[in-house]
């Protein structure tokens, strides 16, 4: 498959939607709310697996090639970071989207939620393990596995659910009429 125009400005897009959301920060009692996660799913329902992946692939390529767009800063020694791993996971987080939802005869809410929860996943399997790996081989901070989900996931389940229904609602409505206007591929 060829990509457009269209879909360079949209993958584009969607790389600097991610940027920006995660420096969008609403404050919570236990971990600021922000919309990175958000938007890495809108790029998979409206992109499509490919270009979704590829849209967060720019993201992570033009973080690590020293533009300040991540949380703290941007640069090849941001690998070193141990949140770095649930950057990464954005990329499959999308395409995982992407997969689930495109082709979709219906347009139903249930898919969208569980394709976001798929993608999710995805970021926390990569996230959690990268944590760990790092807090205890390089920063040599002796932490269990337990201790990194405890820190890694668990303050962040509600409000990444929250997200998850936010963009299935928000994708039952959309979708449609982005299909009816040509932007993305029909899904009744």
């Amino acid at each position: 498959m060829k990509i457009t125009t269209r879909d360079m400005i949209l993958i584009g897009l969607f790389a600097a939607l991610t940027a920006v959301g995660g420096f969008l920060k609403i404050p919570t009692p236990v971990v600021p709310f922000t919309l990175q996660v958000l938007f890495c799913a809108y790029a998979g329902v409206f992109l499509g697996s490919k270009n979704g992946l590829i849209s967060q692939l720019l993201y992570v390529i033009i973080g690590l090639a020293g533009i300040p767009i991540f949380s703290k800063g941007g640069g090849l020694a941001y690998i070193y970071e141990p949140t770095f791993g649930y950057i990464l996971g954005l990329i499959l987080c999308a395409f995982i989207i992407g997969k689930v939802t495109e082709g979709a005869k219906e347009c139903r809410f249930i898919r969208f939620f569980i394709a976001s929860i798929a993608g999710l996943t995805a970021v926390y399997i990569i996230g959690v393990p990268y944590l760990y790996f790092m807090i205890n081989r390089v920063a040599e901070v002796p932490i269990t596995f337990s201790a990194a989900i405890k820190m890694g996931l668990i303050p962040f389940i509600v409000q990444d659910i929250i997200k998850c229904i936010i963009v299935a609602v928000t994708a039952v409505k959309i979708v449609p009429i982005l299909g009816r206007l040509g932007y993305i591929p029909k899904k009744s």
